[in-house]
Formats: structure tokens, C-alpha cells, sequence
């Protein structure tokens, strides 16, 4: 049992402190609601390319090679990520180094330079990320199946951007965007894993508190309902990438854990229904899967393939005739069981990981405002009863679903009869 103490800092900024017993590791990660989700039409691209800009230095690591070694000198793990809901910087060192892995990243993150001359290369830089991932057919199809399903809300918008946004970006706009959606009630700070060199006293307080204080935006506008077109982005390949979303209506809190096992079973594991019959029995692919995902206000139910164009029809099919079956017949007993220990397990093995447990809390915390602790998640799973999951089954409409394909196909070849 982890011990968690938190408490609000004078910026606004909640500081969460997770215990973890048995590890000589530490994580330390800030986060903000301020993904791009977040984004007006114009901005979209922002948030990720923000995210690349403070790690250009602050004010006492003034350059980015400052940032960078000091890392690499406390034997560091140092990285952030941009999602539709999360804009996050963590790093991961010994936890002997604490005290100095804190000092580095909130003086970067917390009051970052944002240079202009360094703001005009790493304009380029993200711009050749954003044609790294044209020429990805699985990277387009993740961005195709997010329009299909969200159309122009920023739900269906990349986390890129678009290439003609990064050319026009302005400093002045990039801290506008900051100064809005920065704001400390919006976010937090974490530290998790072994705490033994980190006190919990002022100055540790005090070097969160280099994050400005800053009044809280308003809330990101709701999701819309399922929007449920099929798109394809015509390529001669051999090989194609097949992505459905559904998006059932279920207790985000309530069905949180029956959903998660539902997704399981139905292709989360080499023993679920999408990989034993697609890809074992009927060999139409190399990977196929089921993934969920709660944001604060929908849940997402993904499926993924990808295959050889020849057989993208055939798995269409039966991919989608597997979700009309779990719907109207439900699971079998012995399936929940299965994927509800597979799931609790997986679960409890990634919780070895302090950055892992660091990102799930962040989650927690500022976008479904619920338990920190990570043994509630794998507790919630151990609970589920085969009926929860079964409940779940039937709210997952087998007809409402987006399509979204990258390959040598049209849109009419996804119709169903």
C-alpha cells in the first residue's frame, strides 16, 4: 500500500507525493490539462510544439546542453508527452538524486526561456516529425480514425498539427496559449517511488512553486456524440491499416473496470476472441486488438489491425460481427475470468514501473479527479463480476462505429450490409 500525501501549493498546484516501498527509483512529473484537446482550431499543434520548446532551457539551466547533461550526470530518464488531454514532463533517476532531478525540471518546465531563435529550429524539427508520421500508413490511420469517429471537434484534430500551423506559430501566441492553460488547479506535480532524499518541507515547496500562478481556463468543450464516418486514405501498398471506434455510453465510473476487461477479452490478450479467430483460426493478420480508453467525459472503444490489403475485407467483417455477437450473446464466464486476472496482472506488472505509476496518477488527478492510489485500479479489477462485464457487452452499439483505413481501398468497401 503506497503512502500518498498531498497538498496545494500557494500557485494553485497540487503536489502529490506517492510512497513506494521496495524501489531505489523516482520519478517526478508535472502535468497540465492542456493537451490539445484544449486547442482552439487555429492553435492546433500547439500544446505538442510547447512541449518541445521548454526543454530549451529556463532560467537556471539556461540552454538546452545545461538541460540535457545535468540529466545524463544524475544517470537520468528524462522525457514528456502531449496527448489530447495531457501535456506532461517527467524524469526517472536514483532516488539519491531527487532533490536535484526536482531543482532541473521545474526550473525548465517552470519558467522555460522560450528563446525565438531556438523557437524558429525546433520549428523545423517538428515539422519533419509531422512528415515523419505522413509516411507511417499506421501513424495516419490513428489520426484518420480520430476524424472519422470526432470529425472537427478537437477530439478528431492530430496532436501534431497541421504542417501550414507550425510555419505561423508566434512566440506571443505560444505564451498566450501557456498563460491560459498552464494554470496550477489545472495540473499537477508528482513524486513517486522512493522518497527517503526528498523532504517534505518548504524548499521542496518552493521549487514547484517556480510554476507561475495563473488563473484556471475554462473546461475543454464536451465531447460530441460519435460522428461515425468512414474514411481511407487511398495508398498502393501491400499492406493495409484497419482502425473501428465505438463509443458506448457507460458509468465512467461504475463500468470503469468492467470495460477495461470487456476491451480484454474482446483483443487485449493473445487468448481474445479478435486474435484467436483473426489472426490464429482464420490467419488474416500478424496484430489485431481491443484497446479502452476513458477520457473525463466518453469512453473509447478501439480496434486495430494491420494486414495484408487482400484480406482487409474478410477481417472487416468478422471484426465487426465479433462486437455484434459479445452484444447480443454476451462473454462467455470463463472468458471474464481469464481477462480479468490477465488485466489485474498486467496492471500489477507495469506498477513496478515508477514513471508508469507517476503517468497513471497524473490521469487520475487531472482528468477523471479520482483515487491516486494505484492497488484501488487493480482491486477495482479483481472485483469485477462476470454480470458487470456482460452489462458492458451491451452497451457497446455494434452498428455506431467510425472506420477509418490506410491501403488500396474505397470507402464503399467498408459498407455494411
Amino acid at each position: 500500500m503506497p503512502k500518498i500525501t498531498s497538498r496545494t501549493l500557494e500557485n494553485g498546484l497540487p503536489l502529490h507525493r506517492i510512497a513506494i516501498d521496495g524501489t531505489r527509483a523516482v520519478t517526478i512529473l508535472v502535468a497540465f490539462e492542456a493537451g490539445a484537446r484544449t486547442e482552439r482550431a487555429e492553435e492546433n499543434g500547439m500544446a505538442h510544439f510547447l512541449e518541445h520548446l521548454v526543454f530549451k532551457g529556463g532560467e537556471k539551466y539556461d540552454h538546452y546542453t545545461k538541460v540535457n547533461e545535468t540529466a545524463e550526470r544524475m544517470g537520468g530518464s528524462l522525457n514528456a508527452y502531449t496527448s489530447h488531454d495531457l501535456v506532461a514532463f517527467h524524469i526517472t533517476v536514483r532516488a539519491e538524486a531527487a532533490p536535484a532531478a526536482i531543482d532541473l525540471l521545474t526550473d525548465f518546465v517552470g519558467r522555460p526561456l522560450l528563446d525565438q531563435t531556438e523557437l524558429d529550429k525546433e520549428r523545423g524539427v517538428v515539422i519533419q516529425e509531422i512528415q515523419r508520421y505522413k509516411d507511417q500508413p499506421s501513424a495516419v490511420a490513428e489520426d484518420l480514425i480520430d476524424r472519422a469517429a470526432f470529425g472537427d471537434h478537437p477530439l478528431g484534430r492530430t496532436v501534431l498539427g497541421p504542417e501550414e500551423h507550425l510555419r505561423t506559430f508566434t512566440r506571443d501566441a505560444i505564451v498566450a496559449f501557456r498563460e491560459r492553460q498552464w494554470a496550477g488547479a489545472r495540473g499537477g506535480a508528482f513524486i513517486v517511488g522512493n522518497l527517503d532524499h526528498v523532504a517534505d518541507d518548504a524548499a521542496t515547496a518552493a521549487l514547484f512553486e517556480r510554476f507561475p500562478s495563473l488563473p484556471p481556463a475554462a473546461p475543454p468543450a464536451a465531447a460530441p456524440e460519435l460522428v461515425a464516418d468512414t474514411l481511407v486514405q487511398t495508398r498502393d501498398t501491400n499492406q493495409s491499416h484497419l482502425r473501428l471506434i465505438y463509443t458506448p455510453q457507460i458509468d465512467l465510473r461504475a463500468q470503469r473496470a468492467p470495460f477495461t476487461i470487456y476491451s480484454t477479452l474482446l483483443g487485449g490478450s493473445m487468448g481474445s476472441r479478435l486474435f484467436d479467430e483473426i489472426r490464429e483460426q482464420r490467419g488474416l493478420c500478424y496484430s489485431v486488438s481491443a484497446s479502452d480508453h476513458l477520457r473525463s467525459d466518453h469512453a473509447v472503444l478501439q480496434l486495430s489491425s494491420g494486414l495484408e490489403s487482400g484480406k482487409v475485407g474478410e477481417a472487416y467483417r468478422r471484426m465487426r460481427e465479433i462486437v455484434a455477437e459479445l452484444h447480443a450473446d454476451g462473454p462467455t464466464e470463463e472468458e471474464v475470468e481469464r481477462a480479468r486476472a490477465y488485466a489485474a496482472g498486467r496492471l500489477v506488472l507495469a506498477f513496478e514501473n515508477t514513471n508508469a505509476v507517476a503517468r497513471y496518477v497524473a490521469q487520475q488527478a487531472i482528468v477523471h479527479l479520482t483515487s491516486l492510489n494505484p492497488d484501488d485500479a487493480v482491486e477495482s479489477l479483481d472485483a469485477v463480476t462476470f454480470d458487470d462485464v456482460a452489462a458492458v457487452a451491451k452497451l457497446v452499439d455494434p452498428d455506431a462505429a467510425a472506420v477509418a483505413c490506410v491501403g488500396p481501398h474505397q470507402v464503399e468497401d467498408f459498407a455494411v450490409a
